[in-house]
This record gives C-alpha cells, structure tokens and sequence, in this order.
C-alpha cells in the first residue's frame, strides 16, 4: 500500500483531469486507471457554476479523492492564495504546490516553491510539491514540512519521459524512506514502468492518456505499467553487465578435440 500523508492507496497511478474531449471520457479514463486520487486545477470563475458542479458530480460517482494544484502561479503569493481558494473550494488539506519559474519549460522556481511550502506546512497544509531532482531543494522541501515529494521526468506535457535517470535515481537513494512521486513528462506506459523500477512510488499522469487516442485504452495500458514495474522492483532486478553472460551452463557439456 501506498502511504500519502496517513492515507493508504492501493493504486500507484495517479491522473489528471485536464484536457479530455468530454467528461464521459475523463469517467471511462479514471475507472480504466483504477486511480484513487485525480489532480484538480481551481478554476475561480467556475466554483459555483455548473461546469464546477458537473465535475464534482464526475468525481462523487467515482468516489475518487481529490488532489487540488495551483498550477499556473508564478509567484509564492499567487501559490499561496490558490491554495488557500482550493482548501475552501475542495474541502481538502491536501494540495500540489506548483511556483512555475520559467515559461518554455514550466520548470519549478524551486526558490519560490519552498517558501511556498513553509508558509502553506506551517498553516495546516499536506503540500505535495512539484519539484525538480535536486538533492538540496529536496532537503529544504522536507525542511520545510513536506513529507512526499513529486520530481519531475520532464517538462510537463512533454512526454520524454525520465530526462535524468541519473539524478532520479540519486534521489530515491538520498531519501529511501521519503514517497517520491514521479510528475510530468511520462509519455508512454514504458516511461511509467521505468519510473517504478528505479524505486520511484508512484506516477501522475495527465496529457499522454487525455491525448491519446483511446484515453480508456492509454490508461488502462498505464496501470498495467505500473502494476509491472513495481513488481520488478520488488523481485530485485539484475545489475547491468558490460560483457555477455552465457545463460546456459558450460560445465559438463562435451567438449570436442
């Protein structure tokens, strides 16, 4: 089981809700997911209206929880603010702390996204932070009182993937005990299943199953992925080798002169 905050969840797989063709879509995605927690931004002009409601209808019949973000702030003010909005709106602590920094790449301001988490930690808040692999933000995210961080694979709606395994995997081993969740970039379900197989707990998921051609079909695809590379994980994969290993044993076969 997956810990979240004291929150046990049987899925590794978490998705987003933007940028599906319909709601219907979005409802048959999720249940193909078999996700339990949905990423939500706070759209202000909608909270009361029915585009609002009918999303709130979607979720009660999946009975999924609900994961608000403050995507699109620039600023600890703007981060801050939303969150607080998300808390009222969505009646949740839980909230995906995003300070964007720079526009071509949507990269984290990692200086205004730890300020952000220690104000929104010390005022009640579980902040799951959208972050990038390095090891000292890290340190003073968890400094600051967040206890799950969400590195990046790439930029969001990218779809490249794991852009430095390296430093990921630097980063599981720096903080074995922390859940680390892996957040945009993910394209194919391949991407989802190395994430798991490096150690990483989770996945999120938005653009490579909204935009697929068959989103059910795509997020279906992505759940086996997971499920598959946490089990691999768990098995205790084999060490890279730079030369060949026979798999069949040479010893007592015949040997001709």
């Amino acid at each position: 089981m997956l810990q979240l905050y004291g929150t046990a969840l049987r899925s590794r797989l978490l998705l987003g809700t933007a940028r599906y063709p319909s709601p219907a879509v979005l409802t048959e995605a999720v249940r193909a997911a078999r996700a339990e927690v949905v990423t939500v931004a706070l759209r202000r002009e909608s909270g009361g209206e029915r585009a609002g409601q009918g999303f709130w209808s979607i979720i009660r019949e999946l009975g999924v929880r609900v994961l608000p973000n403050t995507a699109g702030c620039h600023s600890v003010k703007e981060a801050v603010a939303t969150a607080h909005m998300a808390r009222e709106v969505f009646g949740t602590s839980w909230i995906k702390l995003e300070v964007i920094g720079e526009d071509d790449t949507l990269q984290p301001d990692v200086f205004g996204l730890t300020e952000a988490a220690r104000i929104l930690c010390a005022q009640g808040f579980e902040v799951f932070p959208y972050t990038t692999e390095d090891l000292v933000v890290a340190e003073r995210l968890l400094a600051a009182g967040c206890r799950v961080l969400m590195p990046w694979g790439a930029p969001i709606g990218s779809g490249r993937g794991l852009n430095n395994p390296f430093g990921l995997t630097a980063l599981r081993a720096h903080f074995p005990d922390v859940p680390l969740i892996i957040d945009a970039g993910i394209g194919v379900p391949s991407h989802a299943a190395r994430a798991l197989e490096l150690g990483f707990d989770a996945v999120l998921i938005n653009t490579a199953v909204a935009q697929a051609r068959a989103p059910a079909q795509m997020a279906a695809a992505f759940a086996q992925a997971v499920e598959a590379g946490r089990a691999a994980r768990l098995a205790g994969p084999m060490e890279p080798r730079d030369l060949a290993a026979p798999s069949t044993p040479v010893i007592g076969t015949a040997f001709r002169g």
